[in-house]
C-alpha cells in the first residue's frame, strides 16, 4: 500500500456503440436541427447532450461513438438518451444499443516530486526525450495501460477500459515510483 492517497479523476470515456442496423442521418438532421452534419467533411452526425455533456457522432452504418462522459455509467446513459430522444422523433431503432468502452483517460496527482532522469534506468518500457515532451511515457503490461508522468507528480493514464483499471494502475505505478526511490514528498 502506498504511503500517500492518489487523487484520481476521470477526464473523458470513449464508447463504441453498435445499433445494428442502419440510420437515416439526413432524416436526425430534419427532427433535430441542433445536430451537427457535413458530410462533405467527415461521414459522422455530432449529438450533442448537456446532461451528462458528452458528443455522440452517429454514422449511417449504425454505428456511434460517445464521448466525453466522466463515468462507465454516464457513458451508457448517454447512449441511452440518446437513442431515446431519437426514438421519440420517429428514428426507427430496433435493439437495444450494443455499448463497449474502448478508452478511458483519467489524470491523477500522486502529491510528490518524480524523479523522471532516474526513472529511465530503474523502469523498462519508458521513454523521456525531454527535449521533445516534458513528461515519460511508461508503458504498463497489468493493466495494460500508458502513462504520461510528470515530474510534478502528476499522471495521465490511458487505455484503460473500465474504471476500476485506473485506479489499479495508479495504485501500482505509485508504489512502483516508492519501491524505486523514484518519488519524494515534500511533507
Amino acid at each position: 500500500m502506498s504511503k500517500r492517497k492518489s487523487i484520481i479523476s476521470i477526464q473523458n470515456i470513449v464508447a463504441s456503440v453498435s445499433l445494428n442496423q442502419k440510420i437515416d442521418l439526413q432524416k436526425i438532421v430534419e427532427k433535430f436541427p441542433q445536430t451537427e452534419y457535413n458530410p462533405s467533411v467527415f461521414p459522422g452526425l455530432v449529438f450533442r447532450l448537456k446532461k451528462p455533456k458528452t458528443a455522440t457522432l452517429i454514422f449511417g452504418t449504425g454505428k456511434m461513438v460517445c464521448t466525453g462522459a466522466k463515468s462507465e455509467k454516464e457513458s451508457r446513459s448517454a447512449v441511452e438518451k440518446v437513442v431515446k430522444e431519437l426514438r421519440s422523433e420517429g428514428i426507427q431503432i430496433t435493439e437495444k444499443p450494443i455499448v463497449n468502452i474502448q478508452n478511458i483517460v483519467a489524470s491523477a496527482e500522486l502529491g510528490g516530486e518524480i524523479d523522471l532522469e532516474s526513472l529511465i534506468y530503474k523502469l523498462n518500457r519508458v521513454m523521456y526525450e525531454p527535449e521533445q515532451f516534458p513528461g515519460a511515457v511508461y508503458r504498463m503490461d497489468d493493466p495494460q495501460v500508458v502513462f504520461l508522468i510528470f515530474s510534478a507528480g502528476k499522471l495521465v493514464c490511458v487505455g484503460a477500459k473500465k474504471e476500476e483499471q485506473v485506479y489499479e494502475a495508479v495504485d501500482k505505478i505509485q508504489q512502483i515510483l516508492e519501491e524505486k526511490e523514484l518519488i519524494y514528498y515534500t511533507d
